[in-house]
């Protein structure tokens, strides 16, 4: 693998630069990973917009939905941003998930009446997947769509729902029809979440936020303009959303980088410059650099990383990297990890951490994916 930049991603990454040493950070604006709380929507709303009208918003939409790219652009504007403590876009669903759904399996109008909105960051989109009963086996979900005059009536629960609580859309799997296979008879919807019969519960998280939400849905109408994809052909897109989640949830591994550093520079003021801790540094960086270029070198052979399952390789090892990361904060820092103002950062990356092999398909999941149908185990 040829690891220099071509001229072309070089100047990219000047640019990138020089837009940023120039832009005026909105007030309040925070780094809060793939999903803003309900607190940071106005200043990443505010993010979003200037990134659209700089022309760094949705680099990996293809042309001409978006700036189309390349990965190592991508990774470019990943690692820059990371660097500087900045969220890649307002929300991870809207732009990584719904927005590119919408280009592979909306309708013209629906394009056409969604995705700028979604674009510039005037409406928020959430996931309405999970549920209490159908989590990492998403085949199992119960959430109904019972077939009306008018289309279909909508009853289940959704939990674990990312930014539920603010969001304007929500892509909705939902049993169309009963007496098929599990697989089969799911359809998907793209329902704005202000519709009679929809009530979203926030859940208050062990690291003091919320961005998660249960929410309920009781006969709630949905029509044939609302339907992503065919009637009973909801697994499709189903797995489409979940390749793009695994592959962006592995890409936040690349901010780790950073995080790394600003833990030696934290360990230096406090004279911890043992052996143990320059070693288990090491050994950190060099797997979070191994999984970057694991990432970069997978996007760029894959023919469709939204289904390739390799992509489960950068969500297991990301997931777990990221709690050893936080842990080895927590460990290096000691009693201020717990007390001081400076540990603050590690303290909500050390409690945020626990959920990540859990979030996009337990770390479980990931390895029978990679187990079943990339090494060709038995089940």
């Amino acid at each position: 693998m040829n690891l220099d930049l071509e001229p072309r991603e070089a100047q990219f990454r000047e640019r990138l630069t020089e837009w940023l040493d120039g832009v005026e950070l909105p007030e309040g604006l925070r780094d809060y990973g793939a999903t803003p709380t309900g607190d940071d929507i106005p200043a990443g709303r505010a993010w979003q917009r200037a990134l659209v009208d700089g022309g760094w918003a949705a680099l990996s939409w293809p042309e001409p939905y978006g700036a189309g790219a390349t990965v190592a652009e991508q990774a470019i504007f990943a690692e820059t941003l990371a660097r500087r403590h900045l969220p890649r876009q307002l929300s991870f669903v809207s732009m990584e998930l719904a927005g590119p759904i919408l280009i592979s399996f909306g309708t013209e109008q629906q394009k056409k009446a969604l995705l700028e909105p979604l674009r510039r960051g005037d409406e928020v989109w959430c996931q309405l997947f999970s549920e209490p009963g159908a989590g990492s086996d998403l085949a199992a979900i119960s959430t109904k769509a019972v077939a009306a005059d008018d289309g279909w009536r909508v009853s289940g629960q959704k939990v674990w729902t990312s930014g539920a609580h603010y969001a304007q859309y929500g892509l909705l799997l939902a049993r169309t029809d009963s007496a098929q296979e599990r697989h089969r008879g799911l359809s998907c919807f793209a329902v704005p979440m202000d519709r009679p019969g929809i009530e979203v519960r926030p859940i208050l998280q062990m690291d003091g936020e919320s961005k998660f939400n249960e929410v309920f849905l009781d006969d709630v109408a949905v029509g044939p303009d609302d339907l992503l994809g065919e009637v009973g052909g909801g697994w499709a897109v189903a797995m489409s959303i979940l390749g793009r989640e695994r592959r962006m949830l592995g890409s936040l591994a690349i901010g780790l980088s950073t995080s790394l550093t600003d833990l030696r520079s934290a360990a230096e003021q406090r004279g911890i410059d043992d052996v143990p801790f320059r070693r288990r540094w090491a050994e950190l960086f060099s797997r979070v650099q191994l999984l970057r270029w694991t990432w970069f070198r997978l996007l760029s052979s894959a023919t469709d990383s939204a289904t390739d399952p390799r992509m489960s390789v950068l969500k297991l090892t990301s997931s777990e990297l990221q709690q050893e990361v936080a842990g080895f904060g927590a460990d290096t820092l000691g009693r201020e990890f717990l007390t001081g103002a400076d540990g603050e950062p590690w303290r909500h990356a050390f409690l945020a951490s626990h959920g990540a092999t859990l979030a996009g398909g337990t770390s479980e999941v990931q390895r029978n994916i990679l187990g079943e149908r990339v090494l060709r185990l038995p089940r």
